[in-house]
């Protein structure tokens, strides 16, 4: 395989990643205020409004970071988010977590769909945007900017406030 080096860093940064995923997928304390909807954004579809949205720090720098909110689909159309960036955040990816027994487990999603008039809840333990590379302008207390892009190219953009494990600014 002549990979055989990229598949091995792969391997082990996609562990990193599992072995990292309770402390960065913990649930805070208390619920998030919840930030504005967005909604009516230029490329947003119709319909699509977004609340609640922070991004969690790792609690160790240069781990990834996770993001949460509620997207709700208030049009007649199913739709499915395809992909997500953060800005600057060199990569984010959409996964979803769960716990079966002692085992903790995480995925790379291709897309998340949801059904028309459906709010989805991106929350610690299940669908979450896995944030890596985080530059020195996501701080505790900040805001960043979360893009999600739809598999027909629609976009909806919001802020996500910035905070530490366990809901601290």
């Amino acid at each position: 395989m002549p990979n055989t080096a990229l598949h091995r860093t792969l391997t082990v940064a996609l562990l990193a990643c599992v072995a990292l995923l309770p402390a960065a997928c913990k649930q805070a304390d208390t619920a998030p205020e919840a930030t504005d909807a967005v909604t009516g954004s230029p490329e947003a579809p119709e319909g699509v409004s977004v609340t609640n949205a922070r991004l969690v720090l790792p609690p160790v720098a240069g781990n990834p970071g996770a993001v949460y909110f509620d997207i709700t689909n208030g049009s007649d159309s199913q739709l499915a988010i395809a992909s997500a960036a953060v800005t600057g955040a060199g990569m984010a990816m959409l996964h979803a977590s769960s716990t079966q027994g002692n085992t903790a487990e995480m995925v790379h999603l291709e897309e998340v769909p949801f059904a028309a008039r459906q709010t989805v809840t991106f929350a610690p333990g299940g669908l979450h945007v896995m944030v890596h590379d985080l530059g020195p302008d996501i701080v505790a207390g900040s805001t960043a900017e979360v893009t999600l892009t739809f598999i027909n190219g629609d976009k909806v953009s919001f802020p996500a406030a910035v905070e530490t494990i366990g809901g601290g600014s």
